[in-house]
């Protein structure tokens, strides 16, 4: 694939950057447009990766119509350690004067923003015998019943919160090792992946049991990251840790991929479906690319190429396609983040 075609389409009024004095890894787009500014600005968090314990939460402002993002310092905080992953809760294309974001690390926290003012709402610790919690390693907000986030620990477990109450719904023993990554299907039905070198999914109205739809061929090669087509909850995509491949799998044929999407050069680090159609991806990785694939009905003999490519300036690390903004991706790599129109 010729790079260059693929970059020369990639004008400057198509991407726009931010730089942070600080190197970036968890992001967050939000879904609510604000009352207190016009329908264009959105929301976006970025999270520090610095190692110590204090670490920063930016949250942006992204004008659609000037291509702008800016900074205002009462929307930023401290965070203990890095956060793994933050997330605005879901509520697609809505309009409201507050929004809520959570981040996961030591706990999971939840904030609530409002009127150029961030506070803290809750700390939930899921651990009952003990002040501190086992590290969490990512979360998922579940978009169908907004009150419940899925939490993924290196305790093996993953706990279901209420947070409108603050409560632990249930806790389950998900994996033998680390769970490194959890997404939502239904609102009652989620999966996780871990250095077990499983995919998992479990129903919550049968607790005891879960159904293994894959195993790396490399037996203990620890999956890192999941993302579930919200388009068509049939296909869910994982990666391996240092591998190029992204791995497509469809729920209904277990063990087997029906895809594996090997135009990667470096470890991917990040995946993410187009929230508005079934059969795009976006992919990240340790090469500095960002591909996003269309996948056919039936594979072809050769392989999937992507159909579009973006070259950033460093190893990409972190990447989200926002339902409330599809024409955007957002990349993190070194100190950068970097919305890119698609």
């Amino acid at each position: 694939m010729d790079t260059s075609t693929l970059e020369s389409k990639i004008r400057s009024e198509n991407f726009i950057t931010y730089e942070s004095p600080f190197t970036l890894y968890s992001m967050a787009i939000s879904s609510t447009t604000t009352t207190t500014t016009r329908p264009s600005h959105r929301h976006i968090a970025v999270g520090s990766f610095i190692e110590e314990f204090t670490n920063r939460i930016d949250i942006l402002t992204f004008d659609q119509d000037t291509l702008t993002v800016k900074t205002n310092p009462n929307l930023s905080f401290d965070h203990p350690y890095p956060p793994t992953k933050l997330m605005f809760q879901p509520n697609p294309n809505s309009i409201s004067s507050s929004d809520i974001l959570a981040s996961s690390g030591d706990f999971l926290r939840l904030y609530g923003l409002r009127n150029d003012t961030i506070e803290p709402i809750s700390v939930l610790n899921n651990s009952k015998s003990s002040e501190f919690c086992a590290p969490l390693t990512s979360f998922d907000w579940n978009v169908i019943e907004p009150k419940r986030i899925g939490t993924s620990s290196i305790d093996t477990t993953c706990t279901i919160w209420d947070i409108e109450k603050g409560v632990v719904e249930t806790q389950l023993i998900a994996h033998d090792k680390e769970v490194h990554d959890i997404a939502w299907g239904e609102a009652g039905v989620f999966a996780s992946v871990s250095a077990d070198g499983s995919v998992r999914v479990f129903d919550l109205r049968d607790k005891e049991h879960s159904t293994i739809i894959y195993e790396s061929p490399q037996p203990d090669t620890p999956l890192l990251r999941l993302a579930w087509n919200k388009q068509d909850l049939r296909y869910m995509a994982t990666i391996l840790m240092d591998s190029h491949k992204v791995v497509i799998l469809d729920i209904r044929s277990p063990t087997l991929p029906v895809a594996e999407l090997e135009r990667h050069r470096g470890s991917v680090n990040a995946i993410a479906w187009a929230p508005m159609s079934c059969q795009h991806i976006c992919s990240a990785g340790d090469d500095s690319q960002a591909l996003i694939w269309e996948l056919p009905t039936v594979a072809g003999p050769n392989g999937i190429d992507p159909i579009s490519m973006y070259s950033a300036g460093s190893e990409i690390n972190q990447l989200q396609w926002s339902a409330a903004m599809p024409d955007w991706i957002g990349i993190a790599f070194a100190n950068k983040m970097q919305l890119l129109k698609v």
